[in-house]
């Protein structure tokens, strides 16, 4: 076996016990990554140089004999809307094609102090908007499971790179599903983490009340280990919450024998796929096997949860990205007359056609005459999902769902049809809304070897719940980190 093919949790025993170098490692992923990366397309900025200086810099701490995190020497790949100090952070747009940050986001703060080992920025939907990582500016980025098929968005780069071998594991964004989508259609474990819980500072905003960072890997105790190292109180964020934290990998235990997992049946009727209905039907009866109770609940708000994100989320970006002008930092425009005419055509020059459309969108439901008819009732609405998880939770510990009701669709098939693009996030929106943890494991693979996920969702800061009973799903059925044969 090659070392890019070891989980983290693996490869983290295997150097404590020095049966490998942190270089060693390193030097498997960026051999991985050369090899592969042509027909993956994961990365737009691969820091080959720095990946091996900082692997070289903890073999000298290890033999040195100085104490080291878990997470040191673990090859990790960072979404291309995470700020890293001197490293290009281009949002897969245009508008910021050659921006270098001045400063790092605060997760990649805390991973710096665990000694991690940055492999590079990966790609994604322009701005974190879309759901299949064709919206980038650089490129496409493929399915390792089938290469014409999306990898899902907007982490598509996150999940591809973890999927195909091109990182151990990886850092994405999730605003309405873009963490859990990608870790679904690609085969990997992904987690949504409640909001406040992971620091926002240095994460370019799509929409602020929203967006949450977390971890993708190929085991449950991989993203265990990666959300401990990332999560916590930063006084940078203003919505992060005052709380301690466990160790949640330390605290893993296969836990769910008498657990009560909710079945919404909302999310299992017209739209959702028999094979995917089928196979998360299948882990439902594992987990009963195992001891778990499952019971059918409802969340009747959850039909209009998808208008009602894109309401909130398009208001917000159509604020956030109003600081892309042309003035302060990335691209402007070469030819204008005035200060107006500057705005426009570096607007015009510098986003994609959906970056454009939701800001557009959002400007709309803002707009005098609008307001209250669309986003004060969109919100409204968010208070009411909020309410129906709340009591949802009082009589199930962790309701189950679909991810996505479907698996990963070909490239260039939906991305001329929004709604429809739009539709794939119909499992994962109202999280997000509810600021609720989530997480996404795989459940099997339809008839085409396309994976399938399956969902679990928490009450707010239910972490350690939903990883020991992903735990325990993925014990009974033998773990998911394969990493696929690409041709």
């Amino acid at each position: 076996m090659e070392m890019y093919q070891y989980t983290a949790t693996e490869l983290s025993s295997m150097l404590k016990k020095k049966e490998c170098s942190a270089v060693e490692v390193t030097e498997s992923v960026l051999k991985r990554v050369h090899a592969v990366e042509n027909q993956v397309n994961a990365y737009v900025t691969v820091t080959e140089e720095l990946a091996l200086k900082k692997a070289e810099e903890v073999d000298q701490k290890r033999a040195a004999g100085e104490p080291l995190h878990d997470l040191a020497g673990i090859p990790i790949a960072i979404k291309d809307n995470i700020c890293t100090k001197g490293v290009k952070t281009t949002c897969a747009s245009r508008m910021l094609e050659n921006f270098v940050p001045p400063y790092n986001a605060t997760v990649i703060e805390k991973l710096d102090s665990c000694d991690y080992v940055p492999v590079g920025k990966v790609n994604m939907d322009e701005f974190a908007m879309g759901s299949s990582t064709e919206t980038s500016y650089f490129k496409k980025t493929s399915n390792p499971n089938r290469l014409d098929c999306v990898p899902g968005g907007s982490s598509g780069g996150s999940g591809a790179a973890v999927s195909a071998g091109e990182a151990v594991l990886a850092l994405g964004s999730d605003t309405g599903g873009s963490i859990r989508l990608p870790a679904s259609y690609c085969g990997v474990v992904g987690l949504k983490p409640t909001y406040s819980s992971v620091s926002r500072y240095g994460l370019v905003a799509f929409a602020s009340s929203l967006d949450q960072i977390g971890p993708l890997g190929r085991s449950v105790s991989d993203v265990a280990m990666l959300y401990s190292a990332i999560c916590g109180h930063d006084p940078h964020d203003a919505t992060s919450a005052m709380r301690e934290y466990a160790d949640f990998n330390a605290s893993l235990q296969p836990d769910i024998k008498g657990k009560v997992i909710g079945l919404p049946k909302e999310y299992f009727g017209a739209g959702v796929s028999d094979t995917v209905k089928s196979k998360v039907m299948e882990a439902v009866k594992e987990m009963e096997r195992q001891g778990a109770a499952v019971k059918e609940i409802s969340l009747p708000s959850t039909d209009y949860a998808l208008n009602a994100y894109y309401i909130i989320s398009s208001a917000e970006a159509s604020s956030n990205l109003a600081r892309f002008d042309g003035v302060k930092y990335g691209y402007r425009a070469k030819d204008y007359r005035n200060l107006e005419e500057l705005y426009e055509k570096t607007r015009s020059e510098g986003f994609g056609d959906e970056v454009k459309r939701r800001i557009l969108l959002g400007t709309f439901v803002l707009s005098s005459g609008y307001y209250d008819a669309y986003y004060k009732r969109a919100k409204l609405l968010q208070k009411q999902i909020g309410e129906e998880f709340r009591q949802a939770f009082e009589s199930c510990d962790v309701i189950l769902t679909p991810t996505s009701p479907d698996t990963a669709f070909k490239l260039g098939e939906n991305i001329g049809d929004p709604l429809k693009m739009y539709a794939t996030d119909i499992c994962t929106v109202t999280v997000n809304i509810a600021g609720l943890p989530a997480l996404s494991i795989p459940c099997g693979k339809d008839e085409t070897g396309l994976p399938v996920g399956l969902q679990l969702i928490g009450a707010k800061f239910s972490e350690q719940k939903l990883l020991n009973t992903a735990l325990a799903y993925e014990q009974a059925v033998g773990g998911f980190n394969q990493i696929p044969e690409i041709k």
